[in-house]
């Protein structure tokens, strides 16, 4: 595989990348609440006319390039635009608020958790959930606001009280890494895409509501939004175990809890990143199962996608500090509300990946070469072996 680099990203391009996760995962979004992710996003777009957006019906945004090479078959890049939040569902009084939790987060760290509940002028009102249970669908909670207000209606959003996004010690810390980090990840690939000459049809993919069950990709693959063709790259922020460390690299996420990704696009990626690993010092990675939780990519192969994931590796899951010791029953664990965190480098890193993959992998395949396939590539090496080493068998002390 011949791989390019001539487009180095510099410091002032990285910054640039660093300034747009520090503000997206500030954003306050939830399940079908991602109006303020969405509204940043657009005034984005706005700045770049070389970039057109298509939705769906389920609000799934579409970005693709104007002027991109067509012919091969294209990569769609796809992050999600939630990340576990509450929605209120009832205002019993100036001070009191039902609300509903849309996403995956311990029964422990509901007890006398401090939040934010945002009304429709974005004034932010600080209060502490009082009450906790199983709901039908979701889980349901109770608010005590610090103050009585007017101004919080049904429907409004509630998240974590946590502060903005920072960096310390290398590290991203953020209210909402999973998956904004992605979205920033992905928005900065295209942006780079977008000023190269040539290139291949990359397009990004964000989808809504994947904290409940994969509801906006689902319907994404459903709709037609998505190209028949595709190779699909979903983007992902999972949970940091010791053999998947914070800081070693962004990671080819080979599976989850419900599936195992396409061989041949894994192949085709695993392939990219070692030749970066040769050819740029200091560039890392990870390969992976991770099967701690479920992403979209189980969604895209469901509808018959050639799908994978790059993930990266994420401290405080969910928002859930301690969560090791809680699930253990450890003596004194203390259930903690936390901001999650990721690596700057390895953030980075995923972008330098995903940018030389959107070079590499929409190239159309030349007669001979196997570039737009990697499932192909295997079974070439698999023949080639075979005719160099396959004599073997009709040796005469082979035979049995």
């Amino acid at each position: 595989m011949l791989l390019h680099f001539p487009l180095m990203i510099d410091a002032r391009t990285r910054r640039q990348h660093l300034r747009w996760a520090l503000q997206l995962t500030s954003i306050p979004t939830a399940a079908a609440r991602e109006h303020r992710v969405i509204d940043w996003i657009n005034d984005w777009l706005s700045h770049r006319p070389n970039l057109t957006l298509r939705r769906d019906k389920a609000g799934n945004m579409l970005i693709s390039r104007k002027g991109a090479r067509r012919g091969g078959r294209p990569l769609l890049i796809t992050a999600h635009l939630d990340h576990p939040a509450f929605v209120i569902k009832k205002v019993r009084d100036s001070r009191t608020l039902q609300a509903e939790f849309r996403g995956g987060v311990r029964p422990p760290y509901f007890r006398k958790a401090k939040v934010r509940v945002y009304d429709a002028s974005d004034k932010a009102h600080r209060g502490t959930v009082i009450e906790h249970g199983k709901g039908k669908v979701f889980d349901e909670v109770v608010i005590r606001l610090n103050e009585a207000t007017d101004a919080v209606q049904v429907d409004d959003l509630a998240t974590w009280d946590l502060k903005p996004a920072r960096v310390r010690k290398g590290l991203i810390e953020a209210p909402a890494c999973d998956d904004l980090m992605g979205v920033a990840a992905a928005l900065s690939v295209m942006d780079v895409l977008r000023t190269s000459r040539g290139g291949g049809d990359v397009r990004v993919l964000l989808t809504r509501s994947e904290e409940i069950g994969f509801i906006g990709a689902i319907a994404a693959s459903q709709s037609g939004l998505i190209p028949k063709r595709a190779k699909v790259i979903a983007l992902e922020n999972s949970r940091s175990f010791a053999e998947s460390p914070i800081g070693g690299g962004p990671i080819l996420r080979v599976g989850d809890r419900i599936s195992i990704f396409h061989h041949g696009l894994a192949f085709e990626t695993a392939r990219v990143a070692m030749a970066m690993e040769a050819r740029r010092g200091g560039f890392k990675w990870q390969r992976k199962l991770m099967p701690g939780g479920a992403c979209e990519a189980t969604t895209f192969q469901a509808y018959g996608y050639e799908a994978i994931c790059l993930c990266l590796p994420l401290g405080n899951y969910h928002n859930m500090a301690n969560l090791a010791e809680v699930i253990e029953g450890k003596k004194n664990a203390r259930a903690l509300i936390a901001a999650e965190f990721v690596s700057q480098a390895d953030y980075h890193g995923l972008i330098d990946w995903l940018v030389e993959c959107g070079r590499v992998l929409t190239r159309p395949a030349r007669r001979g070469r196997t570039d737009a396939d990697g499932a192909t590539a295997i079974r070439q090496m698999m023949e080639k072996i075979e005719r160099t080493k396959g004599y073997v068998l009709s040796e005469r002390a082979a035979l049995i």
